[in-house]
């Protein structure tokens, strides 16, 4: 059986190949009756300075092979607006 962390590193390959974008961080993992559901923090257009990145959260479901068996885009923000919200 694999663990949470190897799930999510084969999502990880599968989420960026489909969307073609770069993973910022994974934000959550986790594990109930449906599959993983793993959260994405994915780079959707890279800007200067860094603060001013355009991020999304992709939330994703995969089996327990780590099969993507669907994502969506559930939020798309600057990346200056995410470190606002953790102060």
């Amino acid at each position: 059986m694999k663990t949470g962390l190897q799930i999510a590193q084969y999502v990880k390959e599968q989420l960026t190949e489909l969307t073609h974008l770069k993973t910022d961080t994974i934000s959550a993992v986790s594990k109930d009756d449906q599959g993983w559901h793993i959260l994405f923090e994915m780079i959707e257009m890279k800007r200067c300075p860094d603060a001013t990145d355009l991020l999304a959260t992709y939330d994703t479901l995969s089996d327990d092979e780590g099969i993507l068996l669907k994502y969506h885009r559930s939020r798309r923000y600057l990346r200056q607006q995410s470190m606002q919200e953790e102060e």
